[in-house]
């Protein structure tokens, strides 16, 4: 007999994980999300090493800000993000882990 499965089981739980699935759920945004990493950036940082306009990195820094993935914090004339939540770091670092990882294979 096979164990049950362990489901989330706050509904409250669910509907966060979906939030913060969906708002990552973008390349971009998770581009963005791994630039922050575990540290804080600036605007100027992520568009210099992501590689697109500061207008649309700034659209899309709005949506992970206003889902609350992303804390700001303002310094003179500078705004510096962060993630604000440890789970999505840990979910990112899986992410990285399944699909950048050494064993990774295309035909799977």
């Amino acid at each position: 007999m096979e164990a049950p499965v362990n489901l989330i089981d706050k509904q409250e739980h669910i509907e966060l994980a979906a939030r913060a699935l969906k708002s990552i759920a973008h390349p971009l945004r998770l581009k963005i999300l791994c630039v922050v990493g575990d540290q804080e950036a600036c605007v100027q940082e992520i568009v210099d090493a992501v590689g697109t306009s500061q207008s649309n990195i700034s659209q899309h820094l709005a949506i992970l800000r206003e889902k609350g993935v992303l804390l700001t914090r303002k310094d003179a004339n500078r705004v510096y993000y962060r993630v604000g939540d440890g789970r999505i770091l840990q979910l990112i670092g899986m992410m990285r882990e399944v699909f950048c990882g050494p064993s990774e294979s295309p035909d799977r």
